[in-house]
């Protein structure tokens, strides 16, 4: 019963990557592709964690936090972009 649940949540989150993805390509404007980025990010640790549970290993605990540090930095990034119009500012 377990596996069948964490299947589906598998196929439900590679969906949500999907449509995130879409909305990076199709975004109207920079902070939907920025939010899109985000949701990519949440979704794929996610999708990781259940992978992790279903191969019953903690191997992939450390590609979880790197991933999570990366998709924080890089909306950190985007965010200073959309604002400011530069990401590292020099005087």
């Amino acid at each position: 019963m377990i596996e069948w649940m964490l299947k589906i949540s598998l196929v439900l989150f590679a969906i949500a990557i999907g449509i995130a993805l879409l909305r990076i390509i199709l975004g109207p404007s920079m902070p939907d592709r920025v939010l899109a980025l985000d949701v990519i990010g949440v979704n794929l640790i996610a999708f990781i964690a259940v992978i992790s549970i279903i191969l019953n290993t903690k191997a992939f605990l450390e590609v979880i936090l790197i991933l999570g540090i990366l998709s924080f930095i890089g909306t950190i990034a985007y965010s200073k972009f959309i604002a400011r119009g530069v990401i590292v500012e020099r005087k």
